[in-house]
C-alpha cells in the first residue's frame, strides 16, 4: 500500500523571527533591568517580555532605546526606567542590521544607534536577535549608518566621502530628512563588505567634528539568536560576558 507523506509545512522567516525573538528572553531573569531594543525583530523579545511579566509575574523593568519602543512597551505594561535611575543594565536585547563571525554589528537601519548603543554599553551583556540575511563573512554590505550633528552635515559628508569608496547619503534626502530622537540627521555610508577592522573605523569615524555616533558595535555583542529557514539557533560568544547555561558571567 502506498502512504503519503505528510506535507512539511515551513514556517515562514516571520514566523521564525518571533520565535527567535521569544528564545532570546531565555536569558531574562526574575529582577533584571533590561535594555530594549529597536526593530521588526527584537519587538517580539518586548512582546514576549510584557507576557512574562503579567502572566509569570516577573519583576522586570525596561529602559527604551528609542521612542518607538517606548511607546510599545508602555502600550504592553512593561514598567520603564531612565538608564540614570538603573546606573548598570542586566541585559540588552536588540537587533542588528549585520553580524560577522567575531560578534561585531552594524545597526541604525532603524535611526535608534545612538540610543542602542549608550543603552548596550551600559549593560553587563547584550543579546541580538536576527534573521539568517543578517549575518556576514565582512562587514559593510548594509549601508553603514552614522548619526552627525545636523548643524556639521556638509562638513561630516565631505569627510566621511573622502575616506568611503562608495556613496555617503543624507537618509530622507535634502527635503524630508530623517531626524532621529535625539535630533540628528542619518548619514548611509556605502562601504562595501570590506570593514574587516570596525574598530578602526569607528574610530576614525568618530574623531570627526560633529559625528554623534556610529553605527558599529564592536566588543559589544555577547550572543546572537538566528532565525533562519530551518529553524533558530543560538550562537555564544566563545570569549564573551555569558555562560553556555544563559548567565552572566562574574
Amino acid at each position: 500500500m502506498h502512504v503519503l507523506a505528510p506535507p512539511v509545512i515551513m514556517a515562514s522567516l516571520e514566523d521564525l523571527k518571533e520565535q527567535a525573538g521569544i528564545a532570546a528572553c531565555s536569558f531574562v531573569s526574575d529582577g533584571m533591568a533590561i535594555g530594549l531594543g529597536t526593530g521588526s525583530t527584537v519587538r517580539y523579545s518586548i512582546i514576549e517580555i510584557a507576557r512574562m511579566i503579567r502572566e509569570e509575574g516577573m519583576n522586570i523593568v525596561g529602559v527604551p532605546t528609542s521612542e518607538i519602543t517606548r511607546d510599545l512597551a508602555t502600550k504592553l505594561e512593561i514598567p520603564l526606567i531612565e538608564l540614570d535611575e538603573a546606573n548598570t543594565l542586566d541585559l540588552t536585547i536588540d537587533g542588528a542590521d549585520e553580524f560577522d563571525s567575531r560578534f561585531d554589528l552594524i545597526k541604525g537601519g532603524g535611526g535608534a544607534l545612538t540610543r542602542e548603543k549608550i543603552v548596550a554599553l551600559a549593560s553587563r551583556s547584550m543579546v541580538v536577535v536576527a534573521d539568517h540575511t543578517k549575518q556576514v563573512e565582512t562587514l559593510g554590505r548594509f549601508d553603514l549608518p552614522v548619526e552627525v550633528h545636523a548643524a556639521s552635515l556638509l562638513g561630516v559628508k565631505d569627510a566621511i566621502s573622502s575616506i568611503c569608496p562608495g556613496e555617503v547619503l543624507l537618509r530622507g534626502g535634502e527635503i524630508a530628512p530623517f531626524i532621529t530622537d535625539n535630533g540628528g540627521m542619518i548619514l548611509d555610508c556605502s562601504f562595501g563588505p570590506i570593514i574587516a577592522n570596525p574598530g578602526h573605523l569607528e574610530q576614525e569615524i568618530r574623531e570627526i567634528s560633529g559625528v554623534v555616533e556610529v553605527g558599529l558595535f564592536v566588543g559589544i555583542c555577547d550572543a546572537v539568536v538566528v532565525a533562519s529557514e530551518v529553524g533558530v539557533n543560538t550562537l555564544i560568544k566563545p570569549d564573551g560576558r555569558l555562560n553556555s547555561s544563559g548567565g552572566v558571567k562574574d
